[in-house]
């Protein structure tokens, strides 16, 4: 138990958190079907991710680093920490937005304030992985009784609720927009690096037995976390959607329910709560930015350690991606207020859209190779079923990215010579970004990071030390240079059992 929590993190953070409102506020109950689809996609996906490095003993950074040539890893590298950073900036803007709520602080100085949860992260890591682990897991259930009584209140009808979870249906263009968000929203590049390392801090019997069954335990306990994360968007939506669709509206509220973002959400039960509304509100928006601080960080962490060979001090490596996240959200709050604030967190969305096809597909081509995983490849239905899902969720992310830099051209008020040199530029862009995929998909694997099993002599002698490994290196879990970069080196033994 553990990894799957932190994961699970990342699909209730607070840019879930503001298209789950805007989706209830706009289209009530439509669009539940889209987390039911979107949750069970995670699953599988995530259980991909954990299934590599429990059997091969090296995560999915890693293998990218050993597999591609040099600058096709320095680019994948670029590509994940940006996609690091971008998952730091919702965090970054929810903090500050909860903070607003609670204390009635300036936006601007909740951003500032943000990074002091770098110091806090840093006090947390004395106390073993386990120990953050449940921190985790108790944010996660916090976020979970917040909702949960605000979906008591908001009493949704269950018939409407139930046929939005079963009944797929799309009205009018901006349902189709908000779906694809929400989609884009549920699958994060940073994720499949962090599951895959993750999970090589526990002990693993070195078994055809103990390999399967810890993969077996592993999607077990993403289900139960992603379950929960999944009824946390459910509640989101509901309460939402119950709220804004209510005939009893004063003009002011419905001109909150028409732009509706995280920072005017608080308003949703005032009238049953009073303005212990807010003060729950913003408690799961402040679990929601701090649990996902941590989730951040590792990944950057295990990103940085994967296609470097590299490991940063973790506090420089957490200021420097806080300073990287701080810096848009800090001069946009000044600039524009929260309203320009709460726009950031789409861009970051979109930015998180534009990199998941650079962790998705070396995951997939990974996993069904028999030179990387032996025995353990997937299935013939497993890897049709994954690809399927995987191709959908990239083709309607590239959708999103070309619709909207449509949109942005078309309302940039430039004259038409710049936009049609933007226009050309910009499907340059495109074309160069589906080459780059394309790349990855149709590329054969080349090196071979076989399994290797107790007793197995004929795949190679076991090797610990990371850092004089080759291509072909296996590894004993749980594996220490791993477990390290969570704990200080003289508790690095404490939490690994």
């Amino acid at each position: 138990m553990g990894p799957g929590f932190l994961v699970s993190i990342a699909y209730i953070d607070p840019g879930n958190f503001e298209t789950d409102l805007q989706s209830g506020a706009q289209y009530k109950y439509e669009l539940l079907w889209i987390i039911l689809v979107a949750s069970c996609a995670a699953l599988i996906i995530q259980s991909l991710a954990a299934k590599l490095g429990v059997v091969t003993g090296k995560h999915l950074a890693e293998h990218c680093r050993t597999e591609y040539p040099k600058i096709p890893t320095f680019i994948l590298w670029i590509l994940a920490e940006l996609a690091v950073v971008a998952c730091d900036i919702p965090e970054v803007i929810g903090t500050a937005f909860a903070l607003n709520i609670l204390f009635k602080i300036p936006v601007w100085s909740g951003v500032l304030i943000t990074g002091l949860s770098t110091l806090m992260l840093l006090l947390l890591q004395q106390y073993g992985v386990r120990k953050l682990e449940f921190l985790i897991a108790f944010l996660l259930f916090l976020m979970a009784c917040c909702f949960f009584i605000e979906f008591g209140y908001a009493k949704p009808n269950p018939s409407e609720v139930l046929k939005g979870l079963f009944v797929p249906e799309l009205k009018g263009s901006g349902a189709t927009a908000l779906a694809i968000s929400l989609l884009g929203a549920m699958v994060m590049p940073h994720n499949l690096f962090l599951h895959s390392a993750l999970v090589l801090s526990r002990k693993v019997p070195q078994s055809v037995h103990g390999i399967k069954e810890a993969c077996r335990f592993y999607t077990i306990e993403s289900a139960f976390a992603l379950t929960v994360a999944f009824l946390i968007n459910v509640c989101i939506i509901s309460v939402s959607g119950a709220v804004c669709s209510s005939e009893n509206l004063d003009l002011e509220d419905q001109r909150n329910c028409g732009d509706l973002d995280l920072n005017k959400a608080s308003f949703l039960l005032k009238n049953v709560l009073g303005s212990w509304s807010s003060k729950l509100f913003a408690v799961a928006l402040l679990a929601s930015g701090q649990s996902s601080t941590i989730t951040g960080t590792y990944a950057g962490q295990y990103v940085m350690q994967g296609f470097l060979d590299l490991r940063m001090t973790p506090w420089i490596r957490n200021l420097l991606t806080r300073t990287l996240a701080i810096l848009p959200s800090l001069i946009v709050a000044i600039i524009g207020g929260s309203s320009a604030a709460g726009k950031l967190i789409i861009i970051a969305s979109m930015i998180l859209s534009f990199v998941l096809p650079f962790a998705l597909v070396p995951l997939l081509k990974f996993t069904s190779s028999r030179t990387k995983m032996g025995v353990y490849t997937n299935s013939i239905l497993i890897s049709a079923l994954t690809w399927i899902i995987s191709t959908f969720i990239m083709v309607i992310n590239t959708y999103f990215l070309v619709t909207s830099f449509v949109k942005l051209l078309l309302h940039s008020g430039l004259r038409t010579a710049s936009v049609v040199f933007s226009g050309m530029f910009g499907f340059l862009g495109m074309l160069i970004y589906v080459a780059a995929i394309l790349y990855l998909v149709f590329r054969k694997n080349r090196k071979s990071t076989q399994p290797l099993l107790q007793g197995d002599a004929e795949l190679g002698p076991m090797c610990t030390d990371s850092n004089h490994a080759d291509n072909n290196t296996l590894y004993h879990l749980p594996r220490e240079d791993i477990s390290s970069m969570q704990l200080p080196q003289n508790r690095a033994g404490l939490d690994l059992d």
